[in-house]
């Protein structure tokens, strides 16, 4: 790769005056962020998906749980991906998948076309995410990575937050095939773009692909996903066979598949990232973030159109400015993140979180709407706070080499996390309802049927005043990982 070989010199890509950073950035940004805003732009036209194609809420649901399955079984493969092709051909073969898919569920005139173009997208939204982390590591050094993490995290965090709301008014005025046609020319665009402007980063050393690895990968996390997003189905959660058995098996995978990663050369996801503890603390607290926004941004709607009776777009209206002030505040957070290290970020904001969590423990039938609107804002500022600075921080405390499998590693949790925390929560939820209703001498009266969900909602979110709790302390460890601590060696934590 000639274009590399003038920028041997500089340790970062960025360092180089030759080389252009603004086209590669824009060439990643603009197709993640129409990649990742479908993750959640389905989930209110998912009712129309079934209404249109005459298939039951449990078939129309593998819409959103296929895409999570694929991202959960592609991600760590992507470690292995990005060492054995360039950067531009990993960009434009995902963003072509996206795109096919995207196209295909556009006029699939049946329901399994439409999975399957739906199934294509998970494959490029579930690889673009590494790749866009792993070039960034490479072009920036770690004092200059708080800002662009920042632009990260406002498409990672952004997209999927307004996706709902925006889903809603394409929905409503245009129809559902209006939700991947809009996508196409934008998708389209950034594949033209990176084709012109994105040149490589890092080096292909065509790694030994461990056949054995990938399939111990495929079953554990494709099966914990798959378990737990099956977990709301049927009146028994998690005793029921379909639902506990991949859990197992994905469980007893993933501890397999560890300990053979420890003894290769070359392993498909090098977990000796664990070993370094800023990385291994960012994993958590991203774990806790992850769970408390994807489980409360399907929560509080319920809650909103349940004991509160208010619309689905008015619930979408009230949980907007929390979304728009998380993607706008993503970058000042990267800001702040170069000028002042994590722990003056993290902390505060783990303590608001916490604060809100526990608020949120305690609603009712009759809690005015502003305190939600203010609760679901302080949670997604504090989520801008601490999610891509302790991800930024973790990174950099870790060798070049171990980059594409740090990244890996996080991004698929995400998915993994996602998943879990949604259907633990929303079980607690029903769990929690059902029992109120058994115990009550009119379940069927429906100021009741409300004081049952209530109860349920405020047990979840006193679950995750625990583990705020929990990511709380945490912070109180978390030390700035100095540029010493990225040599190729594990060294100490930081100043």
């Amino acid at each position: 790769m000639d274009q590399n070989k003038d920028a041997t010199t500089y340790e970062f890509l960025a360092d180089d005056p030759k080389f252009n950073v603004k086209p590669v950035m824009i060439s990643l940004i603009i197709g993640a962020f129409f990649a990742i805003l479908n993750e959640t732009l389905l989930n209110i036209a998912l009712t129309t998906l079934k209404e249109q194609f005459l298939v039951s809420t449990a078939t129309v649901q593998w819409m959103a749980t296929g895409f999570l399955l694929v991202m959960g079984i592609l991600t760590p493969i992507s470690a292995v991906l990005l060492q054995s092709f360039t950067t531009r051909q990993m960009f434009m073969g995902t963003m072509t998948v996206f795109t096919i898919g995207t196209i295909i569920c556009s006029f699939a005139p049946t329901f399994p076309i439409l999975l399957t173009g739906r199934l294509l997208q998970a494959v490029g939204t579930g690889l673009l995410i590494p790749i866009i982390f792993n070039t960034f590591l490479l072009i920036f050094p770690p004092e200059r990575r708080g800002v662009v993490m920042g632009m990260v995290g406002l498409v990672i965090m952004f997209a999927p937050a307004i996706g709902p709301t925006l889903s809603g008014i394409i929905v409503e005025h245009l129809g559902w095939r209006y939700l991947f046609i809009t996508v196409i020319p934008f998708a389209l665009f950034s594949i033209v773009f990176a084709y012109k402007f994105l040149r490589n980063v890092g080096e292909v050393t065509k790694p030994k692909i461990d056949i054995l690895s990938i399939f111990l990968s495929t079953v554990g996390f494709g099966g914990i996903v798959l378990g737990f997003s099956f977990a709301g189905e049927g009146e028994n959660g998690f005793l029921q066979p379909i639902v506990f058995l991949p859990i197992i098996i994905g469980a007893i995978s993933i501890v397999v598949f560890t300990l053979r990663q420890l003894r290769l050369e070359e392993p498909l996801l090098d977990v000796r990232v664990f070993r370094y503890p800023m990385f291994s603390i960012a994993l958590v607290l991203f774990i806790i973030i992850i769970m408390a926004m994807f489980s409360s941004e399907i929560i509080l709607p319920m809650y909103m159109q349940g004991p509160l009776a208010l619309s689905p777009a008015t619930a979408g209206l009230i949980l907007l400015p929390g979304a728009l002030l998380n993607g706008l505040m993503s970058p000042v957070m990267g800001k702040l993140f170069d000028k002042y290290g994590p722990r003056k970020l993290i902390i505060p904001a783990t303590v608001v979180l916490t604060g809100t969590m526990f608020t949120l423990s305690h609603v009712g039938i009759d809690t005015p709407l502003i305190l939600i609107i203010v609760c679901y804002i302080l949670l997604m500022v504090s989520v801008s706070a601490i999610m891509m600075p302790a991800q930024t921080n973790g990174l950099n405390q870790l060798p070049k080499r171990l980059y594409p499998h740090g990244t890996a590693i996080m991004n698929t949790l995400q998915p993994v996390s996602g998943a879990v925390g949604v259907s633990v929560f929303i079980s607690i939820m029903t769990t929690r309802q059902t029992s109120y209703l058994n115990d009550s001498a009119t379940p069927n009266d429906p100021l009741t049927m409300s004081q049952s969900l209530v109860e349920g909602v405020e047990l979840v979110y006193l679950i995750a005043f625990g583990l705020s709790l929990l990511g709380m302390i945490l912070s109180f460890f978390i030390k700035k990982a100095s540029p010493g601590d990225i040599k190729d060696e594990v060294g100490s934590v930081g100043e």
